[in-house]
């Protein structure tokens, strides 16, 4: 017989506690959840907005002009001029919680956590805070193997999708072991969320009555970002069409806008504006809005839409603009976005 198979193992070489019998196996980090926005200034300053600003336009996906001629004009220009005008806007909207759409993506956050229990759901802004590097950064430091990330735009653009994607992998470069990674394109045509839009407008409806009209209203985007070959704008009235079929709208009974110009380039049309302007002055007194693309309201929505235009729809003739606002942190939409986690976090094995 061998001697050496019944000498005991040296306590210089204890057995691992994983190998021995009956030991459970180490636990494996949860499969981490990353919801992204867009972002927001830290305070409604102008010195805030300003570094906001600088980080969100200096995105070549959001502005593809080269650098030399755009950065020139971004701080010398662009910024010292619009950054004070876009301060007093974000302090007509600001809150005791600060930030509407950082607290309202905090609040969906949450609500999505609550529903998936086995998940760690994370939230990140592409701009400013919490950043996509830091929420990443924190997940490696848990050991996290496997990542989704949800962009919070139903509708696919470079400038912002893509944009997202581009900052994950970026941090993602410089990890020794790279995660398993799910990248969520778009969910302009998801059930879930349809129907949770559609709930809400006849929530609105019930509360308030029906409008003569219901204009969708999205985020604009230049005409020759569309020209080539962003399927943005396919989107935004495959999605706007779509929820005009679930609340069972004739063609005369919704229109399609864009909104959110910048700059003297061709955008998306028709414009958001012109379109109220142009309803008050054919007639219509009372139109209502609501804003798809945008899923936590915002700057865009709570001032562009809900005073800006609203004052140029009464100012042209009509009598209001009810606008519908974004499905926020409600249950249905907490629903669906949790549905499509699920989706995303299947095909990681989670």
């Amino acid at each position: 017989m061998n001697d050496n198979l019944e000498r005991p193992v040296p306590e210089q070489f204890p057995m691992s506690p994983r190998f021995r019998a009956g030991a459970a196996p180490a636990a494996s980090p949860p499969p981490v959840l990353l919801l992204v926005n867009l972002g927001t200034p830290a305070a409604p300053t102008a010195g805030a907005v300003r570094r906001f600003l600088a980080e969100f336009l200096h995105d070549h996906r959001v502005v593809e002009l080269t650098r030399w001629l755009w950065c020139p004009l971004l701080h010398f220009l662009i910024l010292p001029l619009r950054a004070p005008k876009v301060a007093k806007k974000y302090a007509s909207i600001w809150s005791a919680q600060g930030s509407p759409l950082l607290a309202y993506s905090r609040a969906l956050a949450e609500a999505v956590q609550a529903r998936l229990p086995g998940v760690e759901v994370r939230l990140a802004m592409r701009y400013g805070e919490p950043s996509v590097r830091a929420e990443l950064q924190e997940a490696e430091a848990g050991g996290a193997t496997e990542i989704a990330v949800l962009p919070l735009y139903p509708q696919y653009s470079a400038s912002t999708t893509a944009s997202v994607h581009d900052a994950v992998g970026a941090e993602l470069a410089r990890w020794r072991r790279r995660p398993a990674l799910r990248l969520l394109g778009d969910y302009h045509l998801d059930g879930g969320w349809l129907d949770a839009l559609a709930a809400s407008v006849r929530e609105h409806w019930q509360m308030h009555g029906r409008g003569e009209l219901l204009l969708f209203s999205f985020h604009g985007l230049p005409v020759f970002q569309d020209r080539a070959g962003d399927p943005y704008a396919g989107q935004c009235r495959a999605s706007a069409a779509a929820l005009a079929a679930r609340l069972g709208l004739r063609e005369d009974e919704w229109q399609l806008a864009f909104q959110s110009r910048f700059g003297r380039a061709e955008w998306l049309q028709p414009y958001t504006m012109q379109t109220l302007e142009e309803l008050a002055r054919s007639g219509l007194r009372r139109v209502d809005l609501i804003c798809p693309g945008f899923a936590v309201d915002c700057l865009e929505t709570l001032e562009e839409i809900a005073v800006e235009n609203a004052a140029a729809f009464t100012a042209a003739g009509g009598e209001a603009l009810r606008y519908i606002p974004a499905l926020n942190a409600g249950a249905a939409h907490a629903d669906a976005l949790a549905a499509l986690a699920r989706r995303e976090l299947s095909g990681l094995g989670a």
